[in-house]
């Protein structure tokens, strides 16, 4: 690794882009907190799911939808996908594409610009929206004024959500301040927003209770959560949302070995919980943001020109993304899939690993959805 940690990655970070700013160490954080995002945005794409997959929509808690929570993504249930050509000039926009497409009993997005006359790319860009539907818009392919967009129909409700926690560390402290207020209201919209809920024995074992047709189930919860993803009842399915949680920084949340409280409380609460580790985050920073090859150097403008005085907008985010950058994105984790999986620690379930994450969420994309919803 290039750097020992990533305290001093951050600090590097402050030094070289943050000096103009008043904190150039807490801007240093808020912008690893993006990266994170990022990271694991694209590696969800290079998986194969982005036709499933939107962005801080608000996820509803079970039997209270009332209350609903702004989570990282969600992956929907895919009810159409199409293709359209767009030859024209940019922006690229929900009204342009609707043109191309008919959605009866569909509220148009108006203000939604899928590219824009900077080059800026909206991620998971909703174009319309109908009672039960989202649909989503994405680049194919561009070549000058020809684009070739994808079109995705997705069922407003979610089976995945994914939410990234990272609190930096100030100078002279241990661990950041506000680490425990994330890690509990992580475990909140974890333990909230899925049919399946967890108790506990007077042992303190940790049990599943999901309701079948009004009446209780109650089985040690990984198995009840295995029978659910992998078996055939569409009652189980219907309101269940698989949790997934991704932290970062060993000087907050210590290690799988050796969890503090603030780990404790996420670990027991998510179904997966991954740990990106300092080892990857930097190697993140140094091949696309430090020192990039001619091939990546994009994202490296994008990250520069998004942090840098007076700037006008962020194009380096998870939602909003420089388009040559995305592109640039796409080809890095491509080709580095089996490193950037190597980043990732589960803590959650134990003995796992990443590639049978992919797995769960692959079953959950086959299930007969239409049928279940």
């Amino acid at each position: 690794m290039s750097y020992p940690s990533i305290d001093a990655l951050q600090r590097t970070l402050s030094e070289q882009v943050f000096s103009y700013t008043q904190d150039a160490k807490k801007a240093a954080g808020r912008a690893l907190g993006t990266m994170v995002e990022t990271v694991f945005f694209y590696l969800l794409r290079e998986w194969g799911f982005n036709k499933y997959i939107s962005i801080e929509r608000g996820l509803a808690e079970y039997g209270n939808p009332d209350i609903k929570h702004n989570v990282e993504f969600t992956m929907h249930p895919l009810k159409a996908e199409y293709q359209v050509f767009y030859e024209g000039v940019r922006p690229i926009t929900s009204t342009k594409i609707l043109k191309l497409i008919d959605f009866r009993n569909a509220s148009p997005k108006n203000n939604s610009i899928l590219l824009d006359t900077n080059n800026t790319l909206k991620n998971a860009c909703v174009i319309a929206e109908s009672n039960d539907c989202l649909i989503l818009a994405s680049i194919a392919e561009t070549k000058e004024k020809n684009t070739l967009i994808n079109i995705f129909q997705q069922y407003k409700k979610p089976y995945a959500m994914f939410e990234c926690k990272r609190v930096g560390v100030e100078e002279g402290s241990k661990k950041g301040p506000q680490t425990i207020e994330k890690a509990k209201q992580g475990a909140y919209v974890a333990k909230s927003t899925s049919a399946l809920q967890k108790i506990r024995n007077e042992r303190g074992e940790l049990y599943g209770l999901i309701y079948e047709n009004g009446s209780p189930i109650i089985r040690p919860y990984t198995d009840l959560l295995h029978i659910i993803i992998n078996g055939d009842n569409s009652t189980l399915l219907k309101e269940f949302t698989l949790s997934v949680g991704i932290v970062s920084n060993h000087g907050n949340w210590f290690t799988a070995e050796n969890m503090n409280k603030e780990l404790k409380v996420l670990a027991q609460s998510y179904d997966w919980l991954l740990f990106l580790s300092d080892r990857g985050l930097a190697q993140f920073i140094t091949d696309l943001l430090l020192s990039p090859q001619p091939t990546y150097r994009s994202v490296q403008k994008a990250f520069l020109e998004s942090y840098a005085k007076g700037k006008k907008g962020n194009v380096f985010t998870k939602s909003k993304m420089n388009y040559d950058a995305h592109c640039a994105l796409i080809k890095y984790f491509h080709e580095n899939l089996e490193r950037i999986e190597s980043w990732f620690n589960i803590i959650v379930p134990s003995a796992e690993n990443i590639r049978t994450l992919k797995q769960e969420l692959d079953v959950l994309n086959l299930k007969k959805w239409s049928e279940i919803l």
